[in-house]
């Protein structure tokens, strides 16, 4: 599954150094941990590329062991990073994770991070008005970090769009907003072109996880996508409603999902597809992620989702994809 010949899309947010234990057993007495790499918007721009877009992803990070690792693994996967800006005063932030089909309990270690650091400033780093960039990718993720985390959206979200659509992902993570007033995410949402959330997360935010009803909230993007699990996604735009159901899946480890479907439907949307090839687009990216513990794994093989994105809708009902 490829969208080659397609603009390029700018992954704005942070990334953090990732330790989930490598022994089996409770967390406090494991001694042997795996150090890996994770962020939101890092994980659309790798989904990305692997998908034939070229992607970057801009962000800070520190001057520091962990600022390295971050930039070598998602620049190794053939994302640009160059203009990442290394912060000397802050350090990289770090988080830790168990992985279980069930979900990953998570603690973070991102307060006063490089990431935190960035301000409207770093919009000058997203190449905006080069003719290359099709796409900026946010999620409200980036918005809990600071004040002026939420003040580089907000400018962002303000300036006209020179030739680029904005794509906005909700990303609740409610610990993240505990001394914060997520009212904001409402705002900085209807001022995207395309807005994605989870029905689940939705429904904590803005009291309703319906398609319907969070149209009616967000009347601004052009295209919004309601994530509804296992059951499948719903697209609202021009008017109409579309609705693919969710491939069946062997879950691993549900993280990441959420960013890979993120990156197939946007893919798919930059090529110009029909709707429902969008949609697919989102759930075979997903499933790739599903199918492992790592926020981002292998590509499944072209002989499976060509044939798929255009499957009539039995043979795409009764599709199963296992480890």
């Amino acid at each position: 599954m490829r969208f080659d010949h397609v603009g390029g899309v700018v992954c704005l947010g942070e990334t953090m150094v990732m330790m989930v234990p490598a022994e089996p057993g409770p967390v406090h007495l494991v001694r042997t941990w795996h150090r890996a790499v994770g962020g939101a918007e890092s994980n659309v721009a790798v989904h990305l590329a692997r998908l034939g877009v070229r992607s970057s992803w801009v962000s800070a990070v520190g001057d520091d062991s962990f600022g390295l690792a971050v930039l070598d693994t998602v620049g190794g996967f053939g994302v640009d990073v160059s203009r990442v800006r290394v912060d000397p005063h802050r350090p990289t932030g770090l988080y830790v994770k168990e992985a279980s089909p069930h979900g990953s309990p998570v603690r973070y270690y991102r307060r006063g991070s490089a990431a935190s650091g960035m301000g409207p400033e770093m919009i000058d780093r997203l190449g905006l008005g080069s003719g290359e960039v099709g796409l900026v990718h946010l999620s409200g993720i980036t918005a809990a970090l600071s004040d002026s985390c939420l003040e580089m959206m907000r400018e962002l979200l303000r300036r006209p769009r020179d030739g680029f659509r904005v794509s906005f992902d909700l990303n609740w993570r409610p610990a993240l907003w505990t001394d914060r007033d997520p009212r904001v995410l409402r705002e900085l949402a209807d001022s995207a072109d395309v807005v994605l959330a989870g029905s689940d997360e939705a429904e904590l935010v803005w009291g309703t996880g319906d398609p319907a009803r969070l149209r009616r909230l967000l009347p601004g993007p052009a295209s919004l996508v309601v994530k509804q699990g296992a059951e499948g996604a719903t697209l609202l735009e021009g008017g109409e409603s579309y609705f693919e159901p969710a491939l069946e899946v062997e879950v691993v480890e549900p993280v990441g999902a959420g960013d890979a479907f993120a990156a197939g439907f946007l893919a798919a949307t930059l090529a110009g597809e029909a709707p429902s090839v969008r949609l697919r687009a989102g759930h075979l990216q997903a499933a790739s992620a599903l199918l492992t513990a790592e926020d981002v794994g292998d590509p499944l093989p072209d002989d499976v989702t060509v044939p798929l994105l255009h499957a009539d809708p039995r043979t795409w009902a009764s599709a199963r994809l296992e480890v």
